[in-house]
């Protein structure tokens, strides 16, 4: 009996040490992945992730940070389901929730994105990240009285954030409320003079008020507080375009397509460009693709009947 007793005690603890060394190795797994998500290296940190999930297949904190890896590689389906899975081991995962609601918007799937932020708002109805996000969604499904709403909750919530501002201020550009658009970017600037996309917005601005070189010195301080969005560079490049500086302007162009080769308002400016040098087959090719991305761009309705015959709506 003593014998059996010493072998059952020696057992619970060798279980408890294994139980342990698991928690640890786990852990020390996904410690490695997020080092390795921060540097930009996502294969490796997915490989880490792998690892953890190994360990305990119930590891929400795993499939959450594999699926922010796989979001940073643009696989929004594979992104998907890893959040999918954190949110059905935990369904109150708040950041699952939210990373799976924008996981959602960048593939497209604006229905879906709606129906996590509702969620979260069911969890909390004073999440302001939720109403941020549901601005962004309803703003790319052109609801814009939507997002403007969805956008005002988030900032009676966090007055202070300046990226809700310029975010109402988009909104109301697309509104063509120019005005409006100029109050937000204001309070965005007081509480954020640094931030690069108030800058690019107020280019746009400008664009819009003809007044091109303010546009093209705006879009350079964005560029010079942030040098890897690619919009910038297309929107200078649009700029140089109306200031008489062609070859200049698509190079910039380029840049931007080189960036991201789906970016139609960069493939809009190219099919300017070429029809600012009077080859109009090549203005109507690159016009042509970006009609058909979104019929509604602006300035398309300023060069396509001035193409006549060569464009095709079809």
């Amino acid at each position: 009996m003593i014998k059996e007793k010493i072998f059952l005690i020696g057992l619970v603890c060798l279980m408890a040490l294994s139980c342990t060394s698991n928690e640890d190795k786990k852990g020390r797994f996904l410690l490695k992945g997020n080092n390795e998500l921060k540097e930009g290296n996502y294969k490796g940190a997915i490989t880490y992730y792998d690892e953890a999930l190994a360990i305990d297949p119930g590891f929400k904190d795993a499939f959450y940070n594999r699926g922010m890896a796989k979001h940073q590689q643009a696989k929004y389906v594979e992104a998907i389901d890893d959040y999918s899975q954190a949110i059905n081991i935990d369904n109150g995962y708040v950041p699952a929730l939210q990373q799976r609601a924008i996981a959602h918007l960048d593939f497209g799937e604006n229905y879906k994105a709606l129906e996590d932020t509702e969620s979260l708002l069911k969890i909390n109805n004073g999440d302001g990240q939720a109403y941020f996000i549901k601005g962004l969604v309803h703003a790319a499904m052109k609801s814009y009285e939507e997002a403007l709403k969805a956008f005002k909750e988030a900032i009676a919530i966090n007055p202070e954030n300046a990226e809700l501002y310029i975010n109402s201020a988009t909104v109301y550009y697309y509104m063509g409320q120019l005005d409006a658009a100029i109050l937000d970017l204001e309070k965005a600037k007081n509480l954020d003079p640094a931030e690069s996309k108030l800058h690019n917005l107020w280019s746009l601005i400008h664009f819009e008020n003809e007044a091109y070189s303010k546009a093209l010195e705006s879009v350079e301080k964005a560029i010079l507080l942030d040098k890897d969005q690619s919009y910038y560079y297309n929107n200078r490049g649009l700029y140089k375009l109306y200031l008489g500086r062609p070859e200049e302007a698509l190079e910039d162009i380029n840049l931007s397509l080189k960036q991201n080769n789906k970016n139609y308002y960069a493939i809009r400016n190219k099919g300017i460009y070429y029809f600012k040098k009077g080859e109009m087959a090549l203005a109507s090719k690159f016009l042509n693709e970006a009609y058909q991305a979104d019929p509604e761009m602006p300035l398309l309705s300023e060069y396509l009947p001035q193409l006549k015959g060569n464009f095709d709506t079809d």
